[in-house]
C-alpha cells in the first residue's frame, strides 16, 4: 500500500511540475506578447512623426524655392532695367546694383546654407532622411503585429492544453509561440 501511495505522489509531482511549467510558458509568452505591443505601438508611432517632419521638410523646401524663385525674377527684371536704360543716373544705378548684388547672395543662400541647415540642399536631405527613417518604422511594424497575433494564439492554446492535457495543443502552443517571439525580435 505505501508503495502504490508513494507512487502517485511522484505521479503528482511530475503532474504538478508540468503544470508549472505550462504556467511558466504562458507568464513567458505574455511578457512577450507585452514587449510585441509597446514595439508594435511605437514603430507606429515613429512612422507617423518622422512622415510629419519629412512634410514639414518638403514644405519648407517649397517654401524656399518660391522665395527664391521669386528673387531670380525680381533680379532678372533689376539687370533688365539697367540694360534698358543706360542712361541712368549714377545713384539710381548704384541702388540697382546694390539690390543685385543683394538678391544673388540671399538665392546663392537660398540653395545651399550648411550654417543653419536651412537651404534647398539641407532641406532636400533632411526629407529624404525622415523618409528613410519611416520605411523602416514601415517595415518594422507588421513584424510586430504577427508577433502579437501568434504570441495571444499561443497564450490561448497554452492555457487550453493545461486545462485539457492535451498535449497536441501544448505542442502547437510552443511552435506558435516560438514563431512569435522570432516575429517580435524581428521587429
Amino acid at each position: 500500500m505505501e508503495a502504490q501511495e508513494s507512487s502517485e505522489l511522484v505521479e503528482d509531482a511530475i503532474g504538478d511540475k508540468s503544470k508549472t511549467r505550462t504556467a511558466l510558458t504562458i507568464s513567458v509568452f505574455a511578457m512577450v506578447l507585452a514587449f510585441a505591443s509597446l514595439g508594435g505601438s511605437n514603430a507606429a508611432k515613429e512612422s507617423m512623426h518622422e512622415n510629419i517632419q519629412a512634410s514639414n521638410a518638403y514644405a519648407f523646401y517649397q517654401a524656399k524655392n518660391i522665395r527664391q524663385t521669386s528673387l531670380k525674377i525680381a533680379l532678372s527684371d533689376l539687370e533688365l532695367q539697367v540694360l534698358q536704360q543706360p542712361a541712368m543716373p549714377g545713384p539710381a544705378k548704384e541702388a540697382i546694383a546694390k539690390k543685385i548684388t543683394e538678391y544673388k547672395k540671399t538665392v546663392d543662400r537660398y540653395e545651399s546654407e550648411p550654417e543653419t541647415k536651412e537651404g534647398k540642399k539641407e532641406l532636400m536631405k533632411q526629407a529624404k532622411d525622415h523618409e528613410h527613417e519611416r520605411d523602416l518604422a514601415l517595415r518594422r511594424d507588421p513584424w510586430f503585429d504577427y508577433g502579437e497575433a501568434l504570441l495571444q494564439i499561443s497564450i490561448v492554446l497554452t492555457s487550453v492544453a493545461l486545462i485539457t492535457g492535451v498535449g497536441l495543443l501544448l505542442g502547437a502552443s510552443l511552435t506558435l509561440g516560438t514563431v512569435g517571439v522570432l516575429c517580435t525580435l524581428n521587429g
